[in-house]
């Protein structure tokens, strides 16, 4: 079993900046997490290899600093990392960098791709379907409990708005999990020291067969018109009234023209 796991480097929340001018997020000087709903493929990953046996690749695009991610995966387990680090590919939107990593992926041998739902800093769940449509396999997404996996198919429940669906689906597959699908493991000490011994394949704009209008800026539809900062309202001290007095307020309130 060939499985391949998309994973994404995040900046905190708490302390995200917006660059005003190009709409794109500020990540120097942040600091940064792996996304939580890419940690839950990368745990239902590797319950599924335990199982399966086969190898499991964590695939990421960005900065160079991306790789410190990558080796923090090989202490849960995982076989191969790969990180698609380019300046071309900088500012890429949802489709430019579903464009580049689908490049990276169209001559490989995968049975099973499994991402995260979607990003925290972004909140599209886009990439993964939009990989799965550029590679033209079969997809399914906000897969809440994988039930069953064997070399030939998987059995899993996808939750929808009003219920969860249960549906089976042949290789190759793409699916995108759910961060409460399960419980990541903790990494394994044999495993980070390991890591530290094994290659990160670095992948770069040369590498791949691309159009260089197809990614970064340049190739990204999607363009932010503006950003600002909420301004939440001071909060006044609340008016008390008697009940007579409170019954006209509510009145007037209801119908200012009485």
């Amino acid at each position: 079993m060939n499985i391949y796991v998309l994973v994404k480097q995040v900046p905190d929340t708490s302390e995200m900046q917006v660059d005003k001018e190009t709409g794109t997020l500020i990540r120097d000087g942040v600091k940064t997490i792996i996304n939580p709903d890419d940690l839950a493929a990368v745990e239902e990953a590797l319950r599924i290899k335990e199982k399966l046996g086969g190898t499991i690749t964590t695939i990421t695009m960005g900065p160079a600093k991306a790789s410190e991610m990558l080796r923090e995966l090989y202490g849960y387990g995982v076989d191969h990392a790969v990180l698609l680090s380019d300046r071309k590919f900088a500012g890429s939107d949802t489709l430019a960098t579903s464009t580049i990593i689908a490049n990276y992926l169209s001559d490989k041998n995968y049975d099973l791709i499994i991402a995260g739902r979607q990003a925290i800093d972004g909140d599209t769940a886009q990439v993964g379907p939009q990989i799965a449509e550029l590679l033209n396999i079969e997809q399914i997404t906000y897969v809440k409990n994988i039930i069953e996996a064997t070399n030939d198919a998987i059995l899993l429940e996808k939750e929808s708005e009003y219920a969860l669906q249960k549906l089976s689906a042949p290789y190759p597959l793409l699916i995108t999990m759910l961060s409460d699908a399960n419980t990541p493991r903790y990494m394994n000490v044999h495993n980070v020291v390991k890591g530290f011994k094994k290659a990160i394949q670095m992948v770069t704009f040369t590498d791949l067969h691309l159009d260089e209008k197809t990614i970064g800026l340049k190739g990204s539809p999607t363009k932010v018109k503006r950003t600002f900062t909420k301004v939440v309202p001071k909060k006044t001290d609340p008016k008390r009234y008697s009940n007579e007095d409170a019954v006209d307020a509510i009145i007037k309130a209801l119908n200012p023209h009485l």
